[in-house]
């Protein structure tokens, strides 16, 4: 069963931007992500991972009657947003969520873990196809 594992953020903690953190912070965030996605191949459960750009490069889009409509997105009264994304393939929703409460914990400001929200979310397959 493939699950999504969604890394959120919120300017509604007292957490600082990754921008402002000490360069020994950061490199040792990046390290625990590096160490975390080798650990998921290692267990061959790692199908990809990604992180994503701030929401102030964020673009909404809907389709409009002659040319999509596109505004900045998310907008100001969003209080969460996406910054990255792991995609695993294991065996069972216990184990989803024990590969989110371990990358929840990734260090932060001098070495203390995070704890930030992961979502699991199944991602769900097509309908089987007609051989």
């Amino acid at each position: 069963m493939k699950y999504m594992l969604l890394m959120q953020f919120s300017e509604q903690t007292d957490l600082p931007p990754i921008h402002t953190w000490p360069p020994e912070d950061v490199k040792a965030h990046i390290e625990f992500m590096q160490t975390t996605n080798n650990k998921l191949v290692a267990d061959g459960v790692f199908v990809d991972a990604q992180g994503l750009a701030g929401p102030d490069q964020a673009k909404i889009v809907r389709a409009g009657d002659s040319a999509p409509v596109i505004t900045d997105g998310p907008f100001p009264e969003t209080k969460e947003f996406l910054i990255g994304y792991w995609i695993v393939d294991c065996e069972g929703p216990e184990r989803a969520v024990e590969l989110a409460a371990y990358i929840s914990a990734a260090p932060g400001p001098g070495g203390t873990p995070l704890n930030m929200p992961i979502e699991v979310r199944q991602v769900m397959s097509g309908p089987p196809e007609e051989l």
